[in-house]
């Protein structure tokens, strides 16, 4: 058996409690934090907390070189661990595939993601989210400020009243200059909005920093304005909002600080 677990995310703590018991069964866990990671622990604290050793793959050594978590699947159950929810952004369908391809049984636990948190936290309707874009760092996709895609898919979203979760860039074992396994870098909202508001200096944002945590911060103004402030320790994303509801306006109001001039 090979089972997928969400970690939520924040910390040790933030799993479900039916991942935390398919876990602690386990023969034997792999984990992934290139995706993204827990802010709130290491793993150190993961093994602690659940009394499991857990050992990290590189992106290589899931897509490229499963050959070990498949092997050991094929014999034991196998926990595989990823912050957030494993099949939602941090999708590891690929695995799965392989794993059910050689006859070795596999299932989902899922965790809180930070897509649905983005909804929870700024008061934004979840149905009223059109496609999600990632910001990726300049030097990772070899232009300057932001890729086209990007701003097509904002663009796209706003054209039809839709809010916008944009993704911000994590980089881990990869740096500027390529491979590089003690590089770790994490985009922050305030550098995210600087890049946007070239294009949209006077469109209403919101920040989302450490979702689940105990500080999490949420806040909404100007991209202009966001661009100048800072949001603390990351994780970190950016909601661009489409047309609002009254319920979400006074949402942003009560909830992120929305000045009154920017809500309908």
């Amino acid at each position: 058996m090979l089972t997928f677990i969400g970690l939520g995310l924040h910390d040790e703590r933030s799993i479900t409690v039916e991942g935390r018991d398919a876990l602690r069964a386990a023969d034997r866990a792999f984990a992934e934090f290139y995706t993204s990671r827990l802010v709130g622990a290491d793993l150190a604290d993961l093994e602690a907390y659940h009394g499991t050793a857990i050992e990290v793959r590189d992106r290589a050594g899931v897509e490229q070189d499963p050959e070990p978590i498949l092997t050991a699947a094929a014999s034991g159950d196998v926990a595989f661990l990823t912050a957030g929810d494993t099949m939602v952004s941090t999708t590891h369908t690929d695995l799965r595939l392989r794993a059910e391809d050689r006859g070795i049984d596999t299932r989902v636990i899922h965790g809180v993601t930070a897509q649905s948190a983005a909804s929870s936290l700024t008061g934004l309707q979840n149905y009223r989210f059109g496609k999600a874009a990632t910001l990726p760092f300049p030097y990772a996709h070899g232009g300057e400020g932001v890729p086209d895609s990007v701003i097509e898919t904002i663009e796209a979203n706003r054209e039809r009243g839709l809010h916008t979760i944009v993704y911000l860039d994590i980089k881990v074992g990869t740096g500027p200059r390529g491979a590089d396994p003690d590089h770790e870098e994490y985009m922050t909202a305030d550098h995210a909005a600087a890049l946007l508001a070239d294009d949209w200096a006077d469109v209403l944002g919101v920040v989302v920093a450490r979702a689940g945590s105990p500080d999490a911060v949420v806040a909404a103004d100007r991209l202009s304005a966001l661009a100048d402030r800072s949001f603390g320790d990351p994780l970190h994303l950016l909601v661009i909002p489409g047309d609002l509801h009254h319920v979400e306006a006074d949402a942003l109001a009560g909830l992120a600080g929305a000045p009154a001039d920017l809500l309908p």
